[in-house]
């Protein structure tokens, strides 16, 4: 058996798992009953969600497609990494710039039976998948690094995936951690959902449901994550206004983010 189907025969498909919730939300078909369940519950209550699930996987193509055409990143590291779906990662990376290496990093066996998915990239580049827990940002970069060059400046990915970290504190902390491992010149995505009183109902809505806790955080919190770093034009504020393409966009999403330069 490969690491893929045992990853497969451990997969629980009797809670709602957040890689699969968001899944649903995408169109996806990579979910389970319950998952679809949660996911229509959320929908129902805090109906952005999905629009929010949507503008974030726009966000992260356009934040792709900048720091590789405008900024000459040619490494990215996407934490947190989720289920495979068009316009991942390696997909925008390597067709702005073939000879990228994009590494992902998830510990949910869902995503660890895609990995192949994943790892299909453009032969001048190179694609990996790491089955890691992104808190254990030491084991992480030791695996990045049979993949990447830590001594090279790389895009740092946290796209909807900080609110499972539940501190603060904590949250900040991670980011340092990985941050103070790379070189000047590399940047950080980021993207989470900012604290509302409609945000803060779904977050509660979503644990009752048996998933794995959600936070959102005030704006202010958000925008510290990037204490140090250069913020590229727009800045902070709404996802989906961070360099629209036309008006795909529509109207502003609750999803604030940010894309962040090291000194």
């Amino acid at each position: 058996m490969n690491a893929g189907q045992e990853a497969a025969t451990q997969i629980d498909t009797s809670i709602p798992h957040s890689a699969r919730v968001w899944n649903y939300w995408l169109g996806g078909k990579d979910n389970y009953p319950v998952d679809r369940e949660l996911g229509a519950q959320l929908a129902e209550s805090y109906p952005q969600i999905i629009d929010i699930a949507r503008a974030s996987r726009r966000f992260q193509a356009r934040a792709v497609r900048h720091l590789a055409l405008e900024r000459g990143i040619r490494q990215f590291l996407d934490l947190g990494t989720g289920l495979p779906t068009a316009n991942s990662t390696h997909e925008v990376a390597q067709s702005a710039a073939p000879e990228a290496r994009i590494v992902y990093v998830d510990n949910d066996p869902i995503v660890l039976a895609h990995a192949r998915a994943l790892m299909v990239g453009r032969p001048e580049g190179a694609t990996n998948y790491i089955h890691a827990d992104l808190t254990d940002a030491a084991t992480v970069l030791s695996e990045a690094a049979k993949t990447l060059d830590l001594s090279r400046p790389v895009a740092l990915m946290l796209l909807s995936t900080l609110g499972h970290v539940v501190e603060d504190a904590d949250a900040a902390g991670l980011i340092r951690s990985y941050l103070d491992a790379l070189p000047s010149g590399s940047c950080l995505i980021l993207c989470d959902t900012i604290e509302t009183p409609e945000s803060l109902a779904a977050s509660d809505d979503y644990a009752e449901g048996g998933a794995h806790p959600y936070i959102s955080r005030p704006a202010a919190t958000v925008l510290s994550f990037s204490e140090g770093l250069d913020l590229v034009e727009p800045g902070f504020g709404s996802i989906s206004l961070w360099r629209p393409e036309g008006e795909e966009e529509g109207e502003p999403v609750e999803q604030w983010g940010f894309v962040g330069v090291k000194p």
